[in-house]
């Protein structure tokens, strides 16, 4: 659909209007490729005048992105950050200085890259992506930590030339997109790396197309293990890189096995930026401490103990299964379980099956969701067990399987809430409105 079908909001129209318009003013949702993103920043002059991480990934992308705003905030440093995709709110997507993004300061940047476009057709992402990059370059910021959307080298994200890129972990997601082997996906998201920068790659056994192509464009390759690593105790852990050591450090506040790989990461690009971005010892220390990031091993307060966690593939499923394994015991473990059917979800479910008794799948929106049923009739055909102890059983959507685990789970047992950003943002929304509901 092209936009003289769709009527054009303007800056004073309410954000919801202009996402859905946004929504329908390509003809699909996702259409890989920088020429008509390069073609409109060109047109707005984006300047992005500070330095530039950019950070992709198969899993740990958000958490990465989190603790490096989270430790140059601390340092005084005035930074931007842009994630994707949201859970409850657009504006999550957009940081400046701590502060999330609000619906005026959103909707005047998309009425400029709309304008600016004339009849270039963006895709939702593009267009949103110009506009967050828009707000960061009329606010003078130091720094600007960019998480890529999908992949590396067609993502919109990689208009932006990187001072240090990082890529985080290499697994297979989005295969329709990116392929389907680690070598393939691997060199999609080497593509954020540039000639002669800082590239950090926290995944402990990366894969050769993604060394090959950072050693061919003259990238100067930091990789876990031989340039940076880190190690730990049970109450304390330090970093060691190519020059520098930050010793005896408090566990970061974000919870699970492989924060520490994260963390490292995002400790060695500043080790690589510190000319150019000095960072005190104790900034990282009281940056680590405050990081937040929701939906990631995300442990609510109370009982029943509730998990919130967005993976949905393989790689994801086995650190949420060993994260799980950790925690002591609990008599039951019922999952509300929502997934997108373009994933993979038996790779996902064989990871996970011998920690949870109970099975609540809950039916997510959109065209990609799988229907309660359909994803239960998947857990049967898998031999997930029925029986005194254990079930499967469907909703309509993940609100409904919340609000019936609450009424089944005991004190003393855990709910864990996964599968999809959508399976836990419904979650987050049902205990919204429940919450209000409360106090109406």
């Amino acid at each position: 659909m092209s936009s003289s079908s769709t009527s054009r909001p303007d800056a004073s129209s309410p954000l919801s209007t202009w996402l859905s318009y946004l929504e329908s003013i390509h003809s699909r949702p996702i259409d890989m490729g920088l020429d008509r993103v390069r073609q409109v920043a060109d047109r707005l002059d984006l300047k992005l005048d500070c330095i530039r991480v950019v950070v992709g990934g198969t899993n740990g992308k958000g958490s990465t992105c989190a603790t490096l705003e989270s430790i140059l905030l601390c340092a005084g440093y005035k930074v931007g950050l842009y994630t994707s995709p949201h859970l409850l709110d657009f504006n999550e997507r957009a940081r400046v200085n701590g502060e999330i993004a609000t619906d005026a300061q959103l909707t005047e940047q998309f009425a400029a890259v709309d304008a600016a476009r004339g009849d270039v057709s963006l895709t939702y992402f593009e267009l949103t992506t110009l506009a967050i990059l828009r707000l960061f370059d009329q606010h003078d910021l130091d720094v600007v930590v960019l998480e890529v959307g999908l992949g590396g080298r067609l993502d919109a994200v990689n208009i932006v030339d990187a001072d240090c890129a990082i890529v985080t972990s290499v697994d297979l997601d989005h295969m329709d997109y990116l392929g389907d082997t680690r070598e393939q996906i691997g060199f999609e998201k080497a593509h954020i790396f540039r000639p002669g920068k800082p590239a950090i790659c926290a995944d402990p056994v990366p894969p050769e197309t993604l060394v090959e192509y950072a050693q061919s464009i003259g990238a100067d390759l930091w990789r876990f293990g031989r340039d940076y690593n880190y190690s730990g105790d049970k109450q304390q852990w330090s970093y060691g890189g190519r020059n520098q050591r930050r010793n005896a450090m408090a566990y970061p506040a974000l919870r699970g096995a492989n924060q520490l790989l994260n963390a490292a990461a995002a400790l060695a690009a500043l080790e690589a930026l510190r000319d150019r971005l000095p960072v005190p010892q104790q900034a990282v220390r009281l940056g680590l401490l405050q990081v937040q990031l929701p939906g990631r091993f995300q442990i609510l307060p109370g009982q029943p103990t509730v998990i919130l966690d967005v993976a949905h593939n393989p790689h994801a499923a086995a650190v949420l299964a060993d994260n799980l394994g950790n925690m002591g015991f609990h008599p039951y473990t019922y999952a509300v379980f929502g997934m997108l059917g373009d994933k993979d979800i038996d790779g996902v479910v064989e990871k996970l099956k011998g920690r949870i008794d109970h099975w609540l799948c809950a039916g997510l929106p959109g065209p990609r969701g799988l229907t309660g049923e359909a994803l239960a009739e998947r857990l049967r055909a898998l031999g997930v067990p029925e029986g005194k102890d254990n079930s499967i059983t469907a909703y309509n959507n993940p609100g409904d399987a919340y609000a019936a685990v609450e009424a089944r789970a005991g004190e003393g047992d855990r709910i864990l809430v996964f599968g999809s950003f959508l399976t836990v943002a419904g979650v987050l929304s049902y205990q919204r409105e429940a919450k209000a509901a409360r106090h109406a």
